[in-house]
């Protein structure tokens, strides 16, 4: 699969829309005191689920559009981690040199 191919396939199925609502949607479910019995753990499933859910609206129901608004679900998750270590300063060797 040559760089082309997998820009195509990422820009097909990449709803910045489902992208951004997962991360609203996890941003409110992690701070707000009525959401405060979720435990973190759970969060990512829940925006997969929600992204899935979402997508299948947006783009019409199939499986397709489900597994890629679950992606996008998940990551969003994984761009709210990477911008919080970004902030915070921390490196992910930080935490491993802690451990020792």
């Amino acid at each position: 699969m040559d760089i082309s191919t997998l820009t195509s396939l990422l820009t097909d199925h990449f709803v910045v829309v489902i992208f951004a609502a997962s991360l609203i949607v996890g941003y409110i479910i992690k701070n707000t005191t009525i959401f405060k019995k979720v435990p973190n753990d759970d969060i990512p499933a829940i925006l997969a689920v929600f992204g899935g859910i979402l997508n299948a609206v947006v783009s019409g129901p199939s499986v397709e559009t489900v597994v890629w608004g679950a992606f996008m679900g998940l990551a969003s998750t994984g761009a709210h981690q990477a911008f919080k270590a970004f902030v915070e300063g921390k490196r992910s060797t930080d935490t491993i040199e802690r451990d020792k």
